[in-house]
């Protein structure tokens, strides 16, 4: 969650490029909050980076809530803004043979017309709200599981476990709200009415497991995914200083290393989101009954006794390579800097109205 300069004051020096912005200067402060948002949205899933440290002034006065509140915003605004490319990632992602972009966008607008670039947009803005709130709640409880009553500042790696237990506990939490996102944004016309109809006939012709379909990757991703980004940071900075005799790297220096870990870490962690995605999409009937009318087609999601992790990964790597597992990925990096972009200025402005001031 985006932070404003004055008010953050994080204890790891994993942060401190947050604290080099210069009061008032726009482009100084989009380009340090640069590296949180490319973790954001440069994604395996929706907003699986390590939660913010909220200082005891803010959580004794609330202010935490405000900050939760304008990112919450910002991040429904430009996931709104940035829908259409997040429905091509998941469609190209099902697809077996190779697909590309333009050809994806003609298919939707032919079969659904303009509007059905935003299915699936409903539940996934829908999920923000819990999803932090769940997250942060576990976080901190996490936090002072570990610490006890000392009030020492936690390591990298403390951090790294607590950030990722409590994506665990928001992701175990909301994951059918996950599954049907993947369902709404691939239906076909018709197919469901909305949210509820479509959980209605998920679970009529499915089955609760169902909603769990590919939970097992997804939470695999949350290690490389934070634990990848925060080591090669680290790592990167450390080799500079070494290297160069000075006591900070230049702002530049602070960026570059922030791109190149947040880059890794999802790249690493791609594969995983695909297969989860192919393993939400499948449709597994619960008996011997034909799948409903307009459902996604097995063969575009994998055999059906490809009905496992190991079996899509297995079955892509003999059908498609090694790039198979990373089809979409051309408009997950598309979308980052309209993304980003969307969610700082909306941030700034939903924060002011909130009392929390960027500069």
């Amino acid at each position: 969650m985006l932070r404003s300069n004055n008010q953050y004051q994080t204890p790891n020096e994993y942060y401190n490029i947050q604290q080099m912005a210069v009061a008032g200067d726009v482009l100084e402060d989009f380009i340090v909050i640069f590296r949180e948002m490319m973790n954001r949205y440069l994604d395996i899933g929706e907003d699986m980076n390590v939660p913010d440290d909220f200082t005891p002034t803010e959580l004794q006065s609330g202010m935490w809530w405000r900050h939760l509140a304008a990112g919450g915003v910002a991040g429904a605004v430009s996931r709104t803004c940035t829908a259409p490319l997040d429905r091509i990632k998941v469609f190209l992602q099902v697809q077996t043979q190779k697909t590309g972009i333009s050809d994806s966008l003609r298919y939707m607008l032919r079969e659904g017309g303009l509007r059905s670039m935003w299915r699936g947009n409903g539940i996934n803005v829908l999920k923000i709200a819990p999803e932090s709130a769940l997250k942060f709640a576990a976080y901190e409880k996490i936090k002072r599981l570990i610490r006890g009553d000392d009030k020492r500042q936690m390591t990298i790696g403390e951090r790294f476990i607590a950030g990722a237990a409590a994506g665990g506990i928001s992701q175990t939490v909301i994951y059918p709200m996950e599954v049907l996102k993947t369902r709404l944004a691939l239906r076909k016309t018709g197919q469901y009415t909305g949210i509820v109809d479509a959980a209605k006939k998920i679970y009529v012709h499915e089955g609760v497991r169902s909603f769990y379909r590919g939970y097992i990757p997804n939470m695999l991703g949350i290690i490389p995914y934070a634990g990848i980004d925060l080591a090669v940071y680290e790592t990167l900075k450390k080799k500079y200083l070494s290297s160069h005799n000075t006591e900070q790297p230049s702002f530049l220096v602070l960026l570059a290393c922030g791109s190149a870990s947040s880059t890794l870490g999802q790249v690493c962690s791609y594969p995983l989101a695909l297969v989860r995605t192919r393993l939400q999409a499948q449709v597994v009937a619960k008996s011997k009954q034909s799948p409903p009318m307009g459902a996604i087609p097995l063969k575009q999601a994998g055999a059906a006794n490809d009905d496992n992790m190991m079996g899509v990964f297995r079955k892509i790597l003999r059908t498609e390579g090694i790039c198979g597992l990373y089809r979409g990925i051309t408009p997950n990096f598309i979308k980052v800097l309209p993304a980003v972009s969307i969610s700082y200025v909306v941030y700034e402005y939903s924060s002011r109205c909130l009392g929390v001031n960027m500069t």
